[in-house]
């Protein structure tokens, strides 16, 4: 990368950040610095931004509730290189937090080289904090399926997450699977990738048994939705359970050094439109907005 190319690649994910975090309150940027990057950027400054970029990110977790602070600083061949992070919660003690810094650094090691990494980050922060959180804060077990279900059938709704989806077979065998099975909902490829199923509970799992055992580098249920049906339902009534009109993949705008990152603001939107937007936090840890 030369450096116009790296300072491109942060202006554009300082953005991306600024539309995902569009309080104070959520994201503080330096305006100096970030400002320096935009003349740079833009051709109204030929010589390198002479501050580094600097964001704080503050992150709400509910379970337990505790706020976290990702204090982020930018090297000037990041990309290339991973910036400075700093991790700050207050219920962390000192080793706590050392060990949770590594952890976070060694996953953005191996999983984000030579890319931007910012969200990544706040991504991994809010699926692995609790681990680190002293016994003392009671966390709630996730929710167990009821196994004595006395209804015939469950209508299911899976929110499935993934790294990336770009393999054009893996996208295929989506879009094939998911209508063999009778499922509606979405496929969203690119970085991140994320996959909507909704229908009866056996072909729900059915189909989530296909697609965990291709090779992924991360894959999991994010969320799960299960409605149980009794004895009197037909295809037409589960119908009226469907968020969602057969099944498509969903291509937002992108953008991103290499064109493969959707628009958030756009997937906010749909979601909203289906009736689905507090599936954005579960996915994100933030509140979407318009």
């Amino acid at each position: 990368m030369t450096c116009s190319e790296e300072a491109e690649a942060q202006f554009a994910e300082i953005e991306l950040l600024l539309s995902m975090f569009p309080s104070e309150e959520e994201l503080q940027v330096d305006e100096l610095s970030h400002a320096e990057l935009r003349a740079y950027v833009e051709g109204s400054a030929h010589t390198p931004p002479s501050i580094r970029p600097q964001l704080n990110i503050k992150l709400k977790l509910e379970n337990p509730a505790v706020n976290i602070t990702l204090q982020c600083t930018y090297p000037t061949d990041y990309p290339k290189v991973l910036p400075d992070i700093t991790v700050r919660c207050s219920v962390l003690t000192r080793s706590q937090q050392m060990m949770l810094h590594s952890n976070l650094i060694t996953y953005l090691s191996e999983n984000c080289s030579g890319d931007v990494c910012i969200l990544s980050a706040v991504q991994w922060i809010n699926e692995n904090t609790q681990t680190y959180i002293t016994n003392s804060f009671p966390v709630s077990d996730p929710k167990k399926e009821d196994l004595s279900m006395p209804s015939k059938e469950i209508f299911t709704r899976l929110w499935i997450y993934s790294h990336h989806i770009y393999n054009k077979i893996k996208r295929k065998n989506i879009l094939e699977w998911a209508k063999e099975l009778n499922l509606s909902g979405f496929s969203m490829p690119g970085k991140p990738g994320i996959v909507c199923v909704e229908g009866l509970q056996s072909a729900c799992n059915e189909f989530w048994a296909r697609v965990k055992v291709l090779t992924w580098k991360k894959i999991m249920i994010r969320h799960r939705e299960d409605v149980p049906l009794d004895n009197t339902w037909t295809e037409e009534r589960t119908d009226t359970l469907r968020k969602f009109t057969g099944f498509h993949e969903a291509i937002f705008d992108t953008h991103g050094t290499r064109g493969n990152h959707m628009d958030l603001g756009h997937l906010y939107r749909f979601l909203s439109d289906k009736g689905c937007s507090n599936i954005f936090q579960m996915y994100f840890g933030i509140e979407g907005r318009m």
